[in-house]
């Protein structure tokens, strides 16, 4: 088995390895002075089991053009199986047809994946489970949810109740509220731009509950930031949301300092930043998920345990 890592989240590459321990492969990636990249493999791979890992983010268009150049010089160095390794899924909010005239910009970086030579896919909680169908070849979707919900057990609600920010999100709300056997509420919200959100409506009760809120990702913290003060408007003692992937920006950041949210919870399959305590972030690390995963798929063992 090796392992490379590309330069988008050599963080989380390093730990992943060294839950295996193992280190990572040798590979040069360069930026000529015209912007194009160039990837040398400094070490045989020839028959050997690759995992090439990269976090589709940040600048999804470098991260997404600089691991399909290392999976192109993976498979021309007679690599024997290459595993794309994405803890992020660039461009997964990009999944349907939903207006006239748009891509389905989620199904063309899956077909550039297969189209480099990629033989697997390993990813973490996809936008949207039906990208899993974009690919003729065999995909493990991992979730965070194992790794979050340890930490949200250990914090010991006295009266949780687990909400969806957005219709989107019920069916992983809901499967939160079973696994900590509490309630289920639901905020409607209405979009006015990609980075404000109105929250129109509350199905369910949270006066006097800790609030649980579960997303996929964020990054202006509109939906979220929403909901918990709509929850707040309701009488709820407390917020605390999870979210797998966080691309905060400085808007999301502000916004978050001054909303009804008593702590996020995020973890590292982005690269995250040193944050302050009144920035009120928590980040969790989804390494030893992810290592046990690439162990098992190495082994040809099974993975369902994990996906759950």
């Amino acid at each position: 088995m090796k392992i490379f890592s590309g330069t988008f989240n050599p963080a989380l590459a390093k730990s992943i390895v060294a839950s295996l321990g193992t280190s990572l492969g040798e590979c040069d990636i360069v930026r000529f002075p015209d912007g194009e990249t160039f990837v040398k493999i400094a070490s045989s791979v020839r028959g050997k089991d690759v995992f090439a890992i990269q976090s589709i983010c940040g600048q999804p268009n470098e991260a997404l053009m600089e691991l399909l150049i290392m999976i192109d010089a993976l498979r021309r160095a007679s690599a024997g199986r290459i595993t794309a390794v994405l803890p992020i899924y660039g461009y997964a909010r990009q999944d349907r047809k939903d207006q006239p005239r748009v891509p389905i910009t989620a199904k063309l970086v899956a077909n550039l994946l297969v189209a480099a030579g990629a033989n697997r896919i390993l990813t973490m909680d996809l936008h949207a489970a039906q990208i899993v169908g974009y690919f003729d070849i065999p995909v493990d979707h991992l979730h965070a949810d194992p790794v979050i919900m340890d930490y949200l057990v250990s914090k010991r609600f006295p009266a949780p109740v687990v909400v969806a920010p957005d219709t989107g999100s019920v069916k992983k709300a809901y499967s939160y509220s079973q696994r900590f056997g509490c309630g289920l509420a639901i905020v409607a919200k209405q979009r006015k731009s990609g980075s404000e959100v109105e929250a129109l409506s509350l199905v369910g009760d949270v006066q006097g509950k800790d609030v649980i809120m579960i997303d996929d990702l964020t990054s202006t913290c509109g939906t979220l930031c929403a909901a918990a003060d709509f929850c707040r408007k309701f009488g709820a003692s407390s917020v605390h949301a999870a979210v797998t992937h966080s691309q905060l920006n400085s808007t999301g950041l502000e916004r978050l300092r001054s909303s009804g949210i008593d702590e996020l919870i995020v973890t590292d399959t982005v690269p995250q930043p040193s944050f302050a305590p009144e920035d009120k972030v928590v980040v969790l690390s989804v390494a030893r998920l992810f290592g046990e995963a690439i162990r098992r798929i190495h082994n040809n063992e099974s993975v369902n345990s994990l996906f759950i």
